[in-house]
């Protein structure tokens, strides 16, 4: 990835040495890295709020009840996992903060229910299916309350910034959905 940034960087440093307009491309680096520090400060805010939620909720016991709640269907989507409470636990405590839009309140809970299911796993050198499913899950990132984008919305001075938040459930259902049939479907061809 760094080498994309890199030639996007150098081809557009050239097309501005030879379009006489390297001015221009500093002004507008100057700028979006101004904007880009004004957005990162309005996220402290959102990020703060959100994260204080999910620790309030986990040491209250309500992520756990969460957690219960949507147990059959994790036990049904990863059938494999029932003598694995931990991972079962991770897997819907990252779900639940992911459906809240807390990327990085759900990047833990994801890592230690792939390190549950690694114990499981027969062949260390090869994953699971379900740690193939559970990739796939959580990298069609579905959410309800997508808190990080209307964040940025609302830093850019969006008027109704929470407008995204039946659209984003809509994508990211489906996605969800499309993500966990094809890891179902590719999984019996791969054991």
């Amino acid at each position: 990835m760094n080498y994309i940034f890199i030639f996007l960087i150098l081809i557009s440093i050239f097309a501005a040495f030879f379009t006489g307009s390297i001015e221009n491309l500093i002004n507008e680096a100057l700028n979006a890295s101004k904007k880009a520090v004004e957005i990162a400060f309005s996220l402290i805010g959102i990020m703060g709020f959100w994260l204080g939620i999910v620790n309030i909720a986990k040491k209250s016991g309500l992520m756990n009840k969460i957690s219960k709640i949507i147990e059959k269907p994790i036990l049904y989507i990863f059938p494999d996992l029932k003598s694995n409470p931990e991972a079962q636990n991770n897997i819907a405590l990252n779900i639940s903060a992911n459906a809240l839009g807390l990327a990085n309140a759900a990047t833990p809970f994801g890592i230690k229910a792939m390190e549950a299911m690694q114990e499981q796993n027969k062949n260390k050198k090869r994953a699971t299916n379900s740690m193939c499913t559970f990739l796939a899950i959580n990298t069609a990132g579905f959410q309800i309350v997508p808190a990080v984008v209307i964040a940025i919305l609302s830093a850019n001075g969006a008027k109704n910034p929470t407008e995204i938040i039946l659209p984003t459930f809509i994508v990211t259902l489906c996605s969800f959905f499309v993500a966990m049939f094809f890891a179902k479907i590719l999984e019996r061809f791969f054991e």
